[in-house]
This record gives structure tokens, C-alpha cells and sequence, in this order.
């Protein structure tokens, strides 16, 4: 169901730009997003799916970048985008001991369809990300198959579910329950309209740090519910897409400021949290096989790249407070219980 209550819903406004249609990475043009949920007793976890183009990435790849604010994590795929800041695969999300068995999925994915696509492919980087959900999900039956990351990229569509689904059915945030949340940003250039959008999967930080609207609400939920540990052990996986056009450079540049929103909700960056921030622009599109000495892709003036910064921040904000407040209360893997926000928002945010 698409019809859940995000946060603008509990009368919280994030920022000052402009919101895409569906305030969603997906209100990039061609941006497609795809779950697979397994949601047993014993398991609470799955695989989400982001498209990151219509037609074949590898044979039009998309200019790429990575950042990682902190590196406690088993993300694949980041080397090469450092390197040649390409991306050739759509990106997936799962838990941290099914990173494996999803990158195999993927590679076979892209070779069926570099096939039916008559494309000839002996290298292949898939981009994986994760977060460990071993606090809901028994992890390490690493139930997650071959057969789900394909259910995943056949389910991708543009008004695609956020909360406890795919990736984020296991996720923990603040303590609370977390999981796969999204926004969106406009920015007008040269009087066109564009956007800039945000996918997380959000599994990071302390109950009495979470602040909403610069209201310190944590401490108040932690007053009225218990919560087990002091010290922040979680993650989250950033993805930033836009259609502006933009070097890797820039576009690196942009996934630094992603930071700004994940601190604006009270992350201090742990010791033991991985935070990595994976961005792509479909404004540029390098041709797989292109026989040219020399080839021509746009790039923003510098002197404006303050909106994206500014965009990008107030993006990650809400896309990791939507990723919350979707949520819903879930008892998991030895009845390990993590409550919604929305059962607390209410009357902590005077709405």
C-alpha cells in the first residue's frame, strides 16, 4: 500500500525547496524502485532494488560516485565507481550476510540481459549495499535467494512502498522501527526544472539523539518505552540520484552533504555504523560501446552547486524520517520488538 502517512502528513516540513510529484527518488525520470519482502517469525528482512535508468545501464552507463562517511560495512561494488566513476548495474540493498549471494543474482541478471540485448559482457560491477538486521532477522540462515532479487526488479515502479518492506523489513532507526525511506527535491537551472532524490536504508543511531524539526523527541520516547544499548552499532546506505548533469567529481561532492541531513536527525556517526552514501546522474550517459577518441558530457557551473548541497541535505532529512514514520511496529527473531514512531509522534511534535 502506497497510501501510508509520511512525515509531511504529521505537519513536519523539512526545508525550503520545492518537493518532486511523489517527493520520491523515483520523481527522477526513469528511476524505478523494486521490493522483495520475506516476513516470517523467524525472518524479517529482504532485498530492495533500485533502477536506475530505463533500458540496458551497462551499455549506457551513468556517471557515478561514492562516499563513505564512515566504513563499517561490506558495500560491493564501490572501488570501481571511485575509479572510473561509472555506474553499470542497478543497485541493491539487503542484509549484510546476503551481500554475497545478491551479487551473484546480480551478475547473472545483467548477463541475461546483456544477452537478450546482443551485448557482449565479461566484466560486470554490481553495487550492493547492506545493513545488518540481526536484531529481527535470524541473519544467518541467509534466506534471501536468487529467485528474490529477481521478484525485487520485476516488482520496481516509480510509487514503490517505504517502511518495514524489501531491505528495510529488518532495519532498526534510533531504536525505533526503520527501514527504506525516500524524498525528493526540485532545482531550477537555466529556468528548467530538475531533481534530486534520496533512498535510504536506515539502521543507525541512539533513541535520545532523534530529533525531529530540531525538537529533541528521543528523549521523550525513551521515558515512556525501554530500549536495549548505549552505543550506536547500526548503518544506513544513502542513494542520491539526480538528472542534473554532473562530473564524478561533483557528484562526490554532493554525496558528502548527505551527511548533513543524517546528522540534522541525530546521528553522530558511531565507531560501529556504516554510513555510505552511492550517487548516480542520469544527465550524462556514457556509451558502452563507443568507438569516439573523445567523448562530451555536461556539467553544472560550480557557482551553483549550493542548491544541490542544500537539496541534497534537506532530502536525506526527510527520506530518513519518511523511512521511520512508515514503519510499522514489528516483533521479530526471539521476540525482539522495535515500535513505530508513529505511535509517539503525535503528542511529542504538538500536531
Amino acid at each position: 500500500m502506497n497510501n501510508k502517512k509520511r512525515i509531511e502528513d504529521y505537519g513536519v516540513t523539512i526545508g525550503k525547496f520545492s518537493k518532486g510529484k511523489l517527493n520520491k527518488i523515483t520523481d527522477v525520470k526513469g528511476v524505478k524502485v523494486g521490493h522483495c519482502t520475506i516476513d516470517t517469525q523467524e525472518n524479517k528482512t529482504g532485498v530492495t532494488v533500485i533502477l536506475p535508468q530505463e533500458g540496458n545501464v551497462f551499455q549506457n552507463k551513468l556517471i557515478a560516485a561514492s562516499y563513505v562517511i564512515n566504513g563499517f560495512g561490506k558495500t560491493t561494488g564501490l572501488m570501481q565507481i571511485e575509479e572510473l566513476g561509472t555506474l553499470e548495474t542497478p543497485i541493491a540493498l539487503t542484509n549484510t550476510l546476503n551481500i554475497g549471494i545478491v551479487h551473484d543474482a546480480m551478475v547473472s541478471y545483467m548477463i541475461e540481459q546483456c544477452e537478450k540485448d546482443h551485448i557482449e559482457i565479461q566484466s560486470i560491477n554490481p553495487v550492493v549495499g547492506e545493513c545488518n538486521d540481526a536484531g529481527l532477522n535470524n541473519i544467518k540462515k541467509r534466506v534471501i535467494q536468487k529467485e528474490h532479487v529477481y521478484e525485487a526488479i520485476k516488482n520496481s515502479c516509480v510509487n514503490f512502498e517505504e517502511g518495514d518492506v524489501g531491505a528495510g523489513k529488518g532495519m532498526t532507526c534510533h531504536k525505533l522501527k526503520g527501514g527504506i525511506g525516500s524524498s525528493s527535491r526540485k532545482i531550477l537551472l537555466d529556468n528548467k526544472e530538475y531533481h534530486l532524490g534520496i533512498l535510504v536504508q536506515s539502521n543507525h543511531g541512539l533513541l535520545e539523539d532523534l530529533t525531529i524539526s530540531g525538537k529533541n523527541i528521543g528523549k521523550e520516547i525513551a521515558k515512556r518505552i525501554k530500549v536495549e544499548g548505549t552505543i550506536d552499532k547500526g548503518s544506513i546506505i544513502i542513494v542520491v540520484a539526480t538528472d542534473i548533469p554532473l562530473s564524478s567529481r561533483q557528484l562526490k561532492r554532493v554525496c558528502k552533504r548527505a551527511s548533513v541531513g543524517l546528522a540534522r536527525v541525530g546521528s553522530y556517526i558511531g565507531h560501529g555504523s556504516g554510513e555510505v552514501v552511492i550517487g548516480f546522474t542520469t544527465g550524462n550517459i556514457i556509451e558502452h560501446d563507443d568507438k569516439s577518441d573523445l567523448v562530451t558530457i555536461r556539467i553544472i557551473n560550480e557557482n551553483h552547486m549550493d542548491l544541490l548541497f542544500r537539496a541534497v541535505a534537506e532530502a536525506c532529512e526527510e527520506a530518513i524520517l519518511n523511512s521511520m514514520i512508515t514503519a510499522n511496529s514489528v516483533v521479530g527473531y526471539k521476540g525482539n520488538r522495535r515500535e513505530a514512531l508513529r505511535d509517539f509522534i503525535k503528542g511529542l511534535m504538538d500536531v
